[in-house]
């Protein structure tokens, strides 16, 4: 290009503008390629940026019976992973008990050793437990942890599954019968890791490599304090919706237990009260609702038959007011069918308190009392009933029931002049749904009296003579 005005003037001919202007993009443009190359020399491939940071780590929680919203859960959640590129799934773990058959675990159990992603069970945090078949869970997992303070084991008899090795047969059972602390895990080879807390086990999988894959989850950084260790990769957090996380609630056994009871005690009500609604509409979706818990439950039929007689023995005396001996067949039948209602779960003295003094209330009281007030008010007035002549179905002392007219009534007298069962009575006053009684001997010039002070009541209403 330096060579271009030479000729131009050796010639003799003046250098043109348009070529002296080509001549400087050319230069322009060789000096800018030149930089482009160099610059794409220097920077890193991209697979070596994206390198840079490691894949996301997926962690979702399980808590409670290992039932099928669970087990359909975790299912899920190692499909997710293995498609979204995860480099690991992470299972917070928390579950006394497998409630699906054994077939259900065991192909759970292929699932998580088959599975193309690597998965770590951390049982935690403290207080949490992984017993029976939940518990074989943690052996099956590529990497697993125990938080101090929570426990392993009580495995119950090995699973039928190709992921159980002979050692992890050995170990279940050896700790068939017993649990292991964080430390004894550890050094038992039952748990890889003791983590306190969910950080610290993302961090301890950092370095372990599973099937060839090695696992990056923590960094080392410098601080005031010198070097620590964090995790460097995103966590993904993922938990159950709302429909299967309800479904998992309802499955639990004492909200089972309480829906069953509730139910009943609704249904019961909305008999007595002659009509379809708010109560009978509640009871029968608690009902519902009771009905799939207690299906994915290992429920004894003993108990809820012992547990609707119950019901049925209690409606007996519930017009009554008064507890008889179907109250005591009642109360006798709940209390042993809350007591054997699941067979291997057993229900916490406060679920049990909880259900049994509830209906003891409901029935011997609430109830009673609102089908009284809502059949004994009628539109006449009832002023008619005083004088008429019934019978004490029940001691009076000073509360009792009577029977006037063929009715049963609640009624209380005197503490002074007690009534036994089969006296026969006068009413002289109403208090209420409650009849005022008195004995009928001896008590005519009370009665008069009283008659007396109420000049507007219709007179001699039984159509019996009145007495001199």
């Amino acid at each position: 290009m330096r060579r271009l005005p030479s000729v131009c003037a050796a010639l003799g001919a003046p250098l043109p503008r348009a070529a002296l202007l080509g001549a400087v993009l050319l230069r322009a443009a060789l000096i800018g390629a030149v930089l482009l190359g160099g610059a794409l020399l220097a920077a890193p491939p991209l697979a070596a940026q994206e390198s840079d940071q490691p894949a996301p780590l997926d962690v979702i929680e399980v808590s409670g019976l290992l039932d099928p919203v669970v087990a359909d859960f975790i299912s899920k959640s190692i499909a997710r992973a293995e498609d979204d590129g995860a480099q690991a799934l992470v299972i917070q773990f928390n579950s006394r008990k497998a409630v699906i058959d054994d077939d259900e675990l065991a192909d759970l159990a292929d699932e998580i050793a088959d599975a193309d992603v690597p998965i770590a069970i951390w049982v935690g945090p403290s207080g949490a437990r992984a017993y029976d078949g939940s518990g074989q869970l943690v052996l099956v997992a590529d990497v697993s942890g125990l938080s101090p303070g929570s426990r392993v084991g009580n495995f119950g008899d090995p699973i039928e599954s190709a992921a159980i090795t002979p050692r992890m047969r050995a170990m279940i059972e050896d700790f068939c019968c017993s649990s292991l602390g964080a430390a004894e895990a550890v050094e038992e080879g039952v748990v890889d890791l003791d983590a306190p807390v969910l950080g610290q086990f993302v961090v301890g999988l950092d370095g372990i490599e599973v099937d060839g894959v090695v696992l990056e989850t923590a960094r080392t950084v410098q601080s005031a304090d010198g070097p620590r260790t964090e995790p460097n990769t995103q966590v993904r957090f993922f938990k159950l919706d709302l429909l299967p996380r309800l479904m998992h609630t309802v499955a639990s056994p004492p909200v089972a237990y309480l829906l069953l009871t509730i139910g009943l005690v609704l249904l019961v009500f909305e008999f007595y009260v002659a009509g379809v609604g708010i109560a009978g509409g509640v009871g029968a979706l608690f009902l519902v609702l009771a009905a799939y818990g207690l299906a994915v439950l290992p429920t004894r039929p003993v108990g809820l038959a012992l547990i609707v007689v119950s019901m049925l023995a209690f409606a007996i005396d519930v017009q009554t007011g008064v507890p008889r001996v179907w109250t005591g067949i009642g109360t006798a039948a709940f209390t042993g069918g809350s007591l054997l209602l699941y067979d291997g779960l057993s229900l916490s003295w406060i679920t049990l308190l909880a259900g049994i003094a509830g209906v003891l209330l409901a029935m011997l009281a609430g109830m009673p009392t609102m089908i009284r007030t809502r059949f004994a008010t009628p539109t006449i007035g009832r002023e008619w009933m005083i004088g008429e002549l019934g019978e004490a179905t029940a001691d009076i002392d000073p509360d009792g029931v009577v029977r006037v007219r063929g009715a049963l009534w609640r009624a209380r007298t005197n503490r002074a002049t007690p009534l036994r069962t089969g006296d026969a009575v006068r009413v002289v006053d109403i208090d209420g749904p409650v009849l005022e009684v008195e004995p009928e001997a001896g008590g005519a010039r009370d009665y008069r009296e009283h008659r007396r002070r109420t000049p507007d009541a219709p007179e001699n209403p039984s159509g019996l003579a009145d007495e001199t």
